[in-house]
């Protein structure tokens, strides 16, 4: 697919996370596969990517885009939920989620336990919402950043006017 088809949203976090190519990288809720296609292209060394949803339809559309990194065994793509994974990674340097509201409408303690717990020291949680609807933006920072808080993680945000996105950063 070519870069184009991809949203400016998703450009712009993946830019800002910055993978390397020995990274390995849990994507949390893949849906159509748009960032696991940019993460994967970075991960040319002994990088190795990881990405679940909970819905069958992301899952298959995560495998059909990225196909050649499935095929080449950098990324691999599960249908669960977070709660449930078994990380086969046992390191993480970056978990990567997009819209995923399990952050900001529930409590999500166990699923940051989780990520706390395979997330090397140094490593980070990058938690991104569209920000185009701003009577949810604040709603949506001081909870996620409170649950990474208390989940251990030291939080700060990142903001972008263009395309408008927040992204709640929680570094171990």
């Amino acid at each position: 697919m070519a870069a184009q088809t991809i949203p400016a949203r998703i450009r712009w976090a993946v830019d800002f996370i910055d993978v390397k190519s020995d990274d390995h990288v849990l994507e949390i809720g893949c849906g159509s596969g748009h960032a696991a296609e940019l993460i994967c292209r970075r991960l040319d060394g002994k990088g190795k990517m990881f990405a679940i949803d909970r819905a069958e339809a992301g899952v298959d559309r995560t495998k059909a885009r990225c196909k050649p990194h499935v095929d080449s065994g950098r990324l691999k793509v599960r249908q669960i939920d977070l709660a449930t994974l078994r990380v086969p990674v046992k390191r993480v340097t970056k978990a990567f989620a997009f819209n995923v509201n399990l952050f900001w409408v529930r409590d999500c303690s166990d699923e940051i336990a989780l990520l706390h717990d395979r997330i090397v020291p140094g490593g980070s949680v990058n938690l991104f919402y569209d920000a185009n609807r701003p009577e949810h933006v604040k709603e949506i920072i001081s909870k996620s950043a409170e649950s990474l808080t208390k989940g251990g993680f030291r939080v700060y945000i990142a903001t972008s006017d263009d395309p408008k996105v927040v992204g709640i950063i929680g570094r171990r």
